[in-house]
Order: C-alpha cells, then structure tokens, then sequence
C-alpha cells in the first residue's frame, strides 16, 4: 500500500479508503440484499486492514445509522485508533447543517463510533436552508472541541464550495481540506471547474464512485446483486451517455488484458494518476473487491494510456 497527506494536513492516508456503505443491519435498510452483517463487516474490515489500508468512509445515516455501528465495533476489536484514519458525515438528518444539528450529530457520531474523536468530519451537501456562516461556525466549533481534527466537503458546486472557503476564511475559521465528489472515467464533469478550484485551494479529493456504480469493474453484459439493486437513479443517468460510455469501458477492458490486470484496477490506476485525487472511496462487498482496489495502487499507466482512455469522452448532463 502506498501513502500520502490528505490535502495540507497531517492525516497520512492509504491510497484507497474504504467506503462503509454496504455495512449496517440489513432489517433497517432499503438494499437490504448486499448489506454485510457485523461478522462480515469485521471480516472485511479486518482485510483492508492486512492490505494496509487504513482510511474509512461512512456517513451518520448510512443504513440507518448502524455503518457507524459496524464500523466502530469492528475497528474498536481489530486496530489501534491512532492507526487509522475515520472520516463520517453529516446532512441528511434533522436539521441538516444547523449549528444545533451538527452538534447532536457529532456527538452521536462518536458514540456509534466508539470514538473521542473522528480525523475528519464531511458535510455530505451543501445546504441552501442554513446560513453558511452558521455552519462554517458550528464546524470550527467541532474542531476546536477536539471532536473532530479536520472538515470537509462533498458533492457541491464550485460556487458554493468557495463561498464556504471565504467565510471561514474571513473569519478565522477552520476551511476544508477535502472534496469527496463523483469522479469516474465516465463521469469528468468535475474537470470543468471544481478541481481547478482545488488545486488553487490545495484541497484534495476522495471520489466516490470510482468505478461508475461497477460499470467500469466488468463487462456490461454482467451484472452484480448490488448494480440491480443499488442507486437506482445513477444506473438511470448513466444510461443517457451509454453509447459513448461503452466505447470509453471497452478501452478499459483492452488496457486490463494488455497490462494482466482486471477492469477495477485500470479504472483506479487512471484515478491514482491525478495528482489532486488522494483517495478514492470504493465500496467492498467481498474479498477480491478489496484485493483488486489495492493492487491498483501499484499499477501505472503511462501518458499514452491515460490519453487513451480519456479521448472518447463527450459531455455528461450533472448529476
């Protein structure tokens, strides 16, 4: 596993984070089908662990809050917390991103977590309902108790991620030093302006959905228990752009044979080749979906190959 510094801290991070998604009690959640239980979740979690990954993603209601659960007991038995990197988040409760929301839901956080602190603290969206300085305060307020060691952003646009930049800039607060948005080979529309903004703001990026909802993991005549069940409506969107996207997948599969390589681990070898992006966040429902992530990490492709893979790329509707 390699390593690198999550935007201008100190959190030193493997080069794949695990997202926790697919943890959680089954009998709480819409997708019930692919969920891990507890014994599963420690089995997994026990693997990255052994690969050497030590960055974990997840998210204050996820599967009805029980990701944090999982991933609090399993990390609670299997790592010391100085060893690993946690990262969870906050909007899509009650109250959104109020001050008196993210404190209720820092608190519950870290008590599913099973932890005094969590290394960085996300807001899973922008939200239009609360005075941006309101929640830029509440957030610096979360670090500066300690309960959190850094913030960061996810899925916005770049106008309301530098708004929220210059307000705590302009007070003094604490700015975030990293943007978890959707970034795949077949979905660039972060290109136009937000990671440019990021590189101007030194703030890195974790994307999610790093292989396109596993459109980039396997030939589309196949099809996994999660892709039919899961984001019904990015299955939806992907579909408008299926023609040109196809062409851009069976490149991928050409690249893989040529290097011995599976799918998976060409689409993340591009992805590691972008400077701003630290860590992509892929989600594991066995072994070999670990095992794959982490072998990318090794994998280089050269100028011609990434040139390859990108040329067929036509513009995408935002989602």
């Amino acid at each position: 596993m390699k390593y690198t510094k999550l935007g201008t801290s100190d959190l030193n991070i493997s080069r794949i984070c695990l997202g926790c998604l697919s943890f959680g009690d089954a009998s709480l959640s819409k997708n019930p089908e692919w969920l891990l239980s507890q014994e599963k979740t420690d089995q997994i979690v026990g693997r990255a662990l052994e690969l050497g990954v030590n960055f974990f993603d997840t998210a204050n209601y996820y599967n009805e809050h029980t990701s944090e659960i999982y991933l609090g007991n399993a990390l609670k038995n299997l790592a010391k917390r100085e060893d690993i990197v946690i990262a969870t988040k906050v909007y899509y409760n009650e109250g959104g991103l109020s001050r008196e929301a993210i404190r209720r839901e820092i608190d519950n956080s870290l008590k599913r977590l099973q932890t005094d602190y969590v290394d960085l603290y996300v807001i899973h969206r922008y939200d239009e309902n609360v005075p941006i300085e309101e929640t830029m305060e509440a957030l610096n307020e979360v670090v500066e108790s300690g309960k959190a060691r850094y913030i960061g952003a996810s899925a916005m646009y770049g106008y309301q991620f530098m708004k929220a930049q210059e307000t705590a800039r302009n007070h003094g607060w604490k700015t975030f030093i990293s943007m978890q948005n959707h970034y795949n080979l077949i979905y660039r529309e972060e290109e136009r302006e937000m990671m440019k903004l990021l590189a101007e703001e030194h703030v890195q990026m974790t994307p999610y959905s790093p292989l396109a909802a596993g459109r980039l993991a396997r030939p589309w005549e196949s099809e996994s228990l999660r892709s039919k069940t899961d984001h019904a409506k990015k299955q939806q969107e992907y579909e408008r752009n299926k023609e040109s996207d196809y062409r851009i997948v069976m490149r991928v599969k050409e690249l893989a044979e040529r290097h011995n390589a599976n799918m998976a681990q060409i689409a993340l070898a591009w992805m590691h080749a972008k400077e701003i992006v630290a860590a992509p966040v892929i989600g594991a429902t066995k072994m070999k979906h670990l095992e794959d992530a982490a072998a990318s990490v090794e994998l280089s492709l050269s100028k011609e190959e990434i040139q390859y893979l990108e040329e067929l790329y036509v513009p995408h509707n935002v989602f």
